[in-house]
Protein backbone atom coordinates (compact mmCIF):
# COMPACT_ATOMS: atom_id res chain seq x y z
CA UNK A 1 0.00 0.00 0.00
CA UNK A 2 1.18 3.52 -0.75
CA UNK A 3 -0.26 6.61 0.89
CA UNK A 4 0.47 9.76 -1.13
CA UNK A 5 0.58 13.47 -0.32
CA UNK A 6 -2.63 14.15 -2.17
CA UNK A 7 -4.63 12.36 0.51
CA UNK A 8 -3.46 14.84 3.14
CA UNK A 9 -2.85 18.05 1.20
CA UNK A 10 -4.33 21.25 2.75
CA UNK A 11 -6.11 19.39 5.52
CA UNK A 12 -7.69 21.10 8.53
CA UNK A 13 -8.17 19.08 11.69
CA UNK A 14 -6.48 15.85 12.74
CA UNK A 15 -5.11 13.61 10.01
CA UNK A 16 -5.34 10.01 11.22
CA UNK A 17 -2.82 7.28 10.49
CA UNK A 18 -2.80 5.77 13.99
CA UNK A 19 -2.49 2.00 14.02
CA UNK A 20 -2.30 1.75 10.23
CA UNK A 21 -0.09 -0.92 8.68
CA UNK A 22 1.55 -0.06 5.38
CA UNK A 23 3.73 -2.62 3.68
CA UNK A 24 5.40 -0.17 1.29
CA UNK A 25 5.84 3.56 1.86
CA UNK A 26 3.96 6.64 3.03
CA UNK A 27 4.55 9.89 1.14
CA UNK A 28 3.41 13.18 2.67
CA UNK A 29 5.69 15.51 0.71
CA UNK A 30 4.09 18.91 0.25
CA UNK A 31 1.15 18.19 2.57
CA UNK A 32 -0.16 21.06 4.70
CA UNK A 33 -1.86 20.06 7.94
CA UNK A 34 -3.54 22.59 10.20
CA UNK A 35 -4.89 21.90 13.68
CA UNK A 36 -3.62 24.60 16.09
CA UNK A 37 -3.67 23.45 19.71
CA UNK A 38 -4.37 19.83 18.73
CA UNK A 39 -2.82 17.01 16.73
CA UNK A 40 -2.14 17.82 13.13
CA UNK A 41 -0.93 14.26 12.37
CA UNK A 42 -1.80 11.28 14.53
CA UNK A 43 0.42 8.34 13.62
CA UNK A 44 0.52 6.49 16.92
CA UNK A 45 1.62 2.87 16.40
CA UNK A 46 1.81 3.36 12.63
CA UNK A 47 3.77 0.57 10.94
CA UNK A 48 5.48 1.29 7.61
CA UNK A 49 7.48 -1.42 5.88
CA UNK A 50 9.79 0.88 3.91
CA UNK A 51 9.97 4.70 3.86
CA UNK A 52 7.92 7.51 5.33
CA UNK A 53 8.61 10.82 3.65
CA UNK A 54 7.26 14.17 4.82
CA UNK A 55 9.89 16.35 3.25
CA UNK A 56 10.15 19.79 1.68
CA UNK A 57 6.85 21.55 1.53
CA UNK A 58 5.40 19.49 4.38
CA UNK A 59 4.02 21.83 7.05
CA UNK A 60 2.04 21.09 10.18
CA UNK A 61 0.49 23.48 12.67
CA UNK A 62 -0.22 21.45 15.76
CA UNK A 63 1.40 18.30 17.10
CA UNK A 64 2.85 15.68 14.78
CA UNK A 65 2.79 12.33 16.58
CA UNK A 66 4.77 9.19 15.80
CA UNK A 67 4.59 7.65 19.26
CA UNK A 68 5.46 3.90 19.18
CA UNK A 69 5.46 3.99 15.38
CA UNK A 70 7.72 1.74 13.33
CA UNK A 71 9.35 2.61 10.00
CA UNK A 72 11.34 -0.16 8.35
CA UNK A 73 13.81 2.08 6.58
CA UNK A 74 13.91 5.88 6.50
CA UNK A 75 11.72 8.45 8.23
CA UNK A 76 12.62 11.69 6.49
CA UNK A 77 11.29 15.11 7.49
CA UNK A 78 14.08 17.07 5.81
CA UNK A 79 12.89 20.59 5.06
CA UNK A 80 9.58 20.11 6.88
CA UNK A 81 8.13 22.92 8.99
CA UNK A 82 6.41 21.98 12.26
CA UNK A 83 4.72 24.65 14.35
CA UNK A 84 3.35 24.13 17.83
CA UNK A 85 5.00 26.82 19.99
CA UNK A 86 5.16 26.07 23.71
CA UNK A 87 4.06 22.46 23.21
CA UNK A 88 5.21 19.38 21.29
CA UNK A 89 5.96 20.01 17.64
CA UNK A 90 7.04 16.37 17.14
CA UNK A 91 6.17 13.63 19.60
CA UNK A 92 7.86 10.32 18.86
CA UNK A 93 8.37 8.45 22.11
CA UNK A 94 9.23 4.83 21.42
CA UNK A 95 9.68 5.37 17.68
CA UNK A 96 11.59 2.68 15.79
CA UNK A 97 13.40 3.56 12.53
CA UNK A 98 15.44 1.05 10.56
CA UNK A 99 17.99 3.40 9.03
CA UNK A 100 17.81 7.23 9.23
CA UNK A 101 15.61 9.69 11.05
CA UNK A 102 16.11 12.87 9.02
CA UNK A 103 15.41 16.18 10.75
CA UNK A 104 17.84 18.30 8.79
CA UNK A 105 18.39 20.16 5.52
CA UNK A 106 15.98 22.99 6.35
CA UNK A 107 13.84 21.15 8.92
CA UNK A 108 12.37 23.65 11.40
CA UNK A 109 10.47 22.81 14.57
CA UNK A 110 8.84 25.52 16.68
CA UNK A 111 8.08 23.61 19.85
CA UNK A 112 9.61 20.53 21.44
CA UNK A 113 10.94 17.57 19.46
CA UNK A 114 10.52 14.55 21.73
CA UNK A 115 12.21 11.31 20.72
CA UNK A 116 12.49 9.60 24.08
CA UNK A 117 13.29 5.86 23.89
CA UNK A 118 13.52 5.99 20.09
CA UNK A 119 15.51 3.17 18.44
CA UNK A 120 17.29 4.22 15.24
CA UNK A 121 19.33 1.71 13.27
CA UNK A 122 21.49 4.35 11.58
CA UNK A 123 21.67 8.10 11.99
CA UNK A 124 19.65 10.70 13.86
CA UNK A 125 20.35 13.49 11.40
CA UNK A 126 19.86 17.18 12.24
CA UNK A 127 22.42 18.84 9.96
CA UNK A 128 21.18 22.31 8.94
CA UNK A 129 17.99 21.85 10.95
CA UNK A 130 16.49 24.46 13.27
CA UNK A 131 15.01 23.76 16.69
CA UNK A 132 13.18 26.48 18.61
CA UNK A 133 11.49 26.14 21.98
CA UNK A 134 12.63 29.01 24.23
CA UNK A 135 12.59 28.18 27.94
CA UNK A 136 11.86 24.47 27.42
CA UNK A 137 13.12 21.28 25.84
CA UNK A 138 13.90 21.84 22.19
CA UNK A 139 15.23 18.29 21.67
CA UNK A 140 14.42 15.48 24.10
CA UNK A 141 16.52 12.40 23.31
CA UNK A 142 16.48 10.67 26.65
CA UNK A 143 17.26 6.95 26.31
CA UNK A 144 17.54 7.21 22.52
CA UNK A 145 19.77 4.65 20.83
CA UNK A 146 21.30 5.24 17.40
CA UNK A 147 24.58 4.55 15.66
CA UNK A 148 25.17 8.22 14.95
CA UNK A 149 23.93 11.60 16.14
CA UNK A 150 24.56 14.45 13.69
CA UNK A 151 23.83 17.59 15.71
CA UNK A 152 25.18 20.21 13.33
CA UNK A 153 22.24 22.56 13.23
CA UNK A 154 22.04 25.67 11.08
CA UNK A 155 22.13 27.82 14.22
CA UNK A 156 22.40 27.21 17.97
CA UNK A 157 19.37 25.37 19.31
CA UNK A 158 17.00 27.74 21.11
CA UNK A 159 16.10 25.62 24.11
CA UNK A 160 17.45 22.64 26.02
CA UNK A 161 18.98 19.60 24.31
CA UNK A 162 18.43 16.61 26.59
CA UNK A 163 20.66 13.60 25.84
CA UNK A 164 20.47 11.91 29.24
CA UNK A 165 21.08 8.18 29.12
CA UNK A 166 21.13 8.15 25.32
CA UNK A 167 23.64 5.93 23.51
CA UNK A 168 25.45 6.68 20.24
CA UNK A 169 28.52 5.22 18.62
CA UNK A 170 29.49 8.62 17.20
CA UNK A 171 28.36 12.17 17.96
CA UNK A 172 29.08 14.72 15.25
CA UNK A 173 28.57 18.30 16.35
CA UNK A 174 29.76 21.81 15.63
CA UNK A 175 31.20 24.08 18.35
CA UNK A 176 29.80 27.09 16.50
CA UNK A 177 26.24 25.83 17.04
CA UNK A 178 26.47 24.10 20.42
CA UNK A 179 23.22 24.52 22.36
CA UNK A 180 23.35 26.97 25.23
CA UNK A 181 22.05 24.30 27.61
CA UNK A 182 22.77 20.58 27.48
CA UNK A 183 21.79 17.67 29.68
CA UNK A 184 24.38 14.93 29.35
CA UNK A 185 24.16 12.83 32.50
CA UNK A 186 24.36 9.16 31.52
CA UNK A 187 25.09 9.90 27.86
CA UNK A 188 27.25 7.20 26.27
CA UNK A 189 29.33 7.47 23.10
CA UNK A 190 32.44 5.91 21.59
CA UNK A 191 33.75 8.87 19.58
CA UNK A 192 33.25 12.59 19.08
CA UNK A 193 33.68 14.38 15.77
CA UNK A 194 35.40 16.78 15.43
CA UNK A 195 38.18 15.69 17.72
CA UNK A 196 38.81 18.73 19.90
CA UNK A 197 41.36 19.44 22.60
CA UNK A 198 40.19 18.74 26.14
CA UNK A 199 39.86 22.42 27.03
CA UNK A 200 37.32 22.94 24.26
CA UNK A 201 35.35 19.80 25.11
CA UNK A 202 35.25 20.90 28.74
CA UNK A 203 33.51 24.06 27.54
CA UNK A 204 30.92 21.68 26.02
CA UNK A 205 30.45 19.93 29.38
CA UNK A 206 30.06 23.24 31.18
CA UNK A 207 26.85 23.81 29.25
CA UNK A 208 25.23 21.23 31.52
CA UNK A 209 24.93 23.85 34.28
CA UNK A 210 26.51 23.91 37.70
CA UNK A 211 25.62 20.42 38.96
CA UNK A 212 28.51 18.04 39.62
CA UNK A 213 28.01 15.08 37.26
CA UNK A 214 31.02 12.74 37.53
CA UNK A 215 29.85 10.44 34.73
CA UNK A 216 30.08 13.13 32.05
CA UNK A 217 33.76 13.67 32.89
CA UNK A 218 34.52 9.94 33.05
CA UNK A 219 32.82 9.39 29.69
CA UNK A 220 34.82 12.15 28.01
CA UNK A 221 38.10 11.03 29.58
CA UNK A 222 37.43 7.47 28.43
CA UNK A 223 36.95 8.72 24.88
CA UNK A 224 40.38 10.38 24.92
CA UNK A 225 41.94 7.26 26.39
CA UNK A 226 40.55 5.10 23.59
CA UNK A 227 42.32 7.47 21.22
CA UNK A 228 45.56 7.04 23.16
CA UNK A 229 45.51 10.65 24.38
CA UNK A 230 46.38 10.37 28.07
CA UNK A 231 47.22 14.07 28.37
CA UNK A 232 43.72 15.21 27.43
CA UNK A 233 42.22 12.42 29.54
CA UNK A 234 44.10 13.68 32.61
CA UNK A 235 43.02 17.25 31.85
CA UNK A 236 39.37 16.16 31.91
CA UNK A 237 39.78 14.18 35.13
CA UNK A 238 41.55 17.14 36.75
CA UNK A 239 38.57 19.32 35.84
CA UNK A 240 36.31 16.67 37.38
CA UNK A 241 38.18 16.85 40.69
CA UNK A 242 38.12 20.64 40.70
CA UNK A 243 34.36 20.59 40.17
CA UNK A 244 33.90 17.98 42.89
CA UNK A 245 35.83 19.93 45.52
CA UNK A 246 33.75 23.03 44.77
CA UNK A 247 30.72 21.15 46.10
CA UNK A 248 32.29 20.39 49.50
CA UNK A 249 32.52 22.40 52.72
CA UNK A 250 34.83 25.40 52.97
CA UNK A 251 37.49 23.57 54.99
CA UNK A 252 37.44 20.63 52.58
CA UNK A 253 37.84 23.08 49.72
CA UNK A 254 41.01 24.41 51.38
CA UNK A 255 42.51 20.91 51.38
CA UNK A 256 41.35 20.42 47.82
CA UNK A 257 42.92 23.70 46.76
CA UNK A 258 46.18 22.59 48.32
CA UNK A 259 46.10 19.31 46.40
CA UNK A 260 45.36 21.22 43.20
CA UNK A 261 48.24 23.64 43.67
CA UNK A 262 50.74 20.97 44.64
CA UNK A 263 50.03 17.92 42.49
CA UNK A 264 46.85 18.72 40.55
CA UNK A 265 44.91 16.04 42.50
CA UNK A 266 47.44 13.48 41.32
CA UNK A 267 47.03 14.32 37.64
CA UNK A 268 49.93 16.81 37.67
CA UNK A 269 52.52 15.13 39.97
CA UNK A 270 55.42 17.14 38.55
CA UNK A 271 53.98 20.22 40.25
CA UNK A 272 55.42 18.92 43.54
CA UNK A 273 58.87 19.23 42.00
CA UNK A 274 58.00 22.76 40.98
CA UNK A 275 57.53 23.61 44.67
CA UNK A 276 60.51 21.61 45.94
CA UNK A 277 63.06 23.25 43.66
CA UNK A 278 62.60 26.89 44.77
CA UNK A 279 62.22 25.87 48.43
CA UNK A 280 65.43 23.86 48.20
CA UNK A 281 67.25 26.83 46.65
CA UNK A 282 65.89 29.16 49.37
CA UNK A 283 66.98 26.87 52.21
CA UNK A 284 70.40 26.26 50.67
CA UNK A 285 71.08 30.00 50.39
CA UNK A 286 69.80 30.90 53.88
CA UNK A 287 71.52 28.07 55.71
CA UNK A 288 74.63 28.44 53.56
CA UNK A 289 75.07 32.07 54.63
CA UNK A 290 74.70 31.25 58.34
CA UNK A 291 75.39 27.70 59.39
CA UNK A 292 73.19 26.44 62.23
CA UNK A 293 75.26 25.37 65.24
CA UNK A 294 75.77 21.69 66.04
CA UNK A 295 73.27 20.18 68.47
CA UNK A 296 75.90 18.64 70.78
CA UNK A 297 79.61 18.32 71.28
CA UNK A 298 81.37 15.75 69.22
CA UNK A 299 82.30 15.37 65.63
CA UNK A 300 79.08 15.68 63.53
CA UNK A 301 79.20 15.26 59.79
CA UNK A 302 80.35 18.36 57.97
CA UNK A 303 77.45 20.75 57.45
CA UNK A 304 76.05 20.88 53.93
CA UNK A 305 73.30 23.49 53.38
CA UNK A 306 71.80 21.63 50.41
CA UNK A 307 71.65 18.29 52.19
CA UNK A 308 70.38 19.96 55.38
CA UNK A 309 67.53 21.62 53.44
CA UNK A 310 66.60 18.32 51.76
CA UNK A 311 66.63 16.64 55.17
CA UNK A 312 64.02 19.16 56.33
CA UNK A 313 61.87 18.93 53.18
CA UNK A 314 61.82 15.17 52.65
CA UNK A 315 60.19 13.48 55.65
CA UNK A 316 60.86 9.92 54.52
CA UNK A 317 64.63 10.43 54.01
CA UNK A 318 67.15 10.94 56.83
CA UNK A 319 70.56 12.30 55.86
CA UNK A 320 71.51 12.88 59.49
CA UNK A 321 71.89 16.64 59.07
CA UNK A 322 68.60 17.69 60.67
CA UNK A 323 69.42 15.87 63.93
CA UNK A 324 73.00 17.15 64.05
CA UNK A 325 72.36 20.90 63.65
CA UNK A 326 69.91 23.19 65.40
CA UNK A 327 68.89 26.45 63.63
CA UNK A 328 68.48 29.57 65.74
CA UNK A 329 66.16 32.59 65.72
CA UNK A 330 64.60 33.32 62.28
CA UNK A 331 66.27 30.27 60.74
CA UNK A 332 64.32 28.09 63.17
CA UNK A 333 61.01 29.36 61.76
CA UNK A 334 62.23 28.72 58.22
CA UNK A 335 63.15 25.17 59.24
CA UNK A 336 59.69 24.65 60.75
CA UNK A 337 58.09 25.95 57.56
CA UNK A 338 60.17 23.64 55.37
CA UNK A 339 59.28 20.63 57.52
CA UNK A 340 55.56 21.49 57.37
CA UNK A 341 55.61 22.06 53.61
CA UNK A 342 57.53 18.83 53.14
CA UNK A 343 54.90 16.84 54.99
CA UNK A 344 52.09 18.52 53.08
CA UNK A 345 53.76 17.81 49.76
CA UNK A 346 54.43 14.21 50.74
CA UNK A 347 50.82 13.73 51.85
CA UNK A 348 49.33 15.20 48.70
CA UNK A 349 51.73 13.26 46.47
CA UNK A 350 50.78 10.05 48.27
CA UNK A 351 47.07 10.86 47.87
CA UNK A 352 47.61 11.56 44.18
CA UNK A 353 49.51 8.31 43.65
CA UNK A 354 46.79 6.36 45.47
CA UNK A 355 44.12 7.96 43.27
CA UNK A 356 46.12 7.18 40.14
CA UNK A 357 46.54 3.55 41.16
CA UNK A 358 42.83 3.20 41.80
CA UNK A 359 42.14 4.37 38.23
CA UNK A 360 44.25 1.56 36.78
Amino acid sequence: MKCSASSASDMTGEFQLGGAQVGGMVGLNGARLDNPGGRALNAFSLSVGAHLWARRGFTATGEVTFGDASVGRELDLSGARLRNPGANALFAHGLTVGTVLGLGEGFHAEGAVRLRRAQIGGSLYLREGRLTNPGGDALDCRHVQARELVLQTAEPVDGVVDLRHARFEVIRDDPATWPAELRLDGLGYDALDPRLAADRRLAWLRRTGGAYLPQVYEQLAGTYRRLGDETDARTVLLAKQRHRWQTLTWYARIWGRLQDLTVGYGYRPLRAGGWLVPLTILGTIVFGLHHPPAVRDGDPAAFNPLVYTLDLLLPIIDFGQERAYQPQHAQRWLAYALIAVGWLLATTVAAGITRALRRQ
